[in-house]
């Protein structure tokens, strides 16, 4: 069973910065994509960015300019910095893999329902 383990949630106030991480196999790794995904209390899940093992990545709209997805190789990590954070952002944020060649603007529309394996999360609250 593969395993995605995420790291780097906590609170800050709004303006501010968080770096969230997510450590995964080297088989995950390797094809497909992978992202992130946040749910807010009370709301649907929602798709925030993602990035293809080719390196082709897509953001969803509200967070252009904002956050960025990379990966590193060498660790097998996926990382979201976020940058200017809003009260808005406060969510649980999940890391996402799939090792399918989906169309990341199509992942990141949805809901991620279907989407093979995912972490256990990590929270991020922004206070303003």
């Amino acid at each position: 069973q593969e395993e995605l383990v995420e790291s780097g949630g906590g609170s800050v106030q709004a303006g501010g910065s968080l770096r969230l991480s997510c450590a995964t196999s080297g088989s995950l790794w390797s094809s497909g994509f992978m992202g992130w995904f946040r749910q807010a209390p009370g709301k649907e899940r929602e798709g925030v960015a993602a990035l293809s093992a080719g390196g082709k990545s897509y953001y969803a709209e509200f967070v252009k300019g904002r956050f960025t997805i990379s990966k590193d190789n060498a660790n097998n990590t996926l990382y979201l910095q976020m940058n200017s954070l809003k009260p808005e952002d406060t969510a649980m944020y999940y890391c996402v893999a799939d090792s399918r060649a989906l169309a990341l603007e199509v992942v990141v529309a949805g809901t991620g329902r279907g989407l093979e394996v995912w972490g256990q999360g990590t929270l991020v609250t922004v206070s303003s």
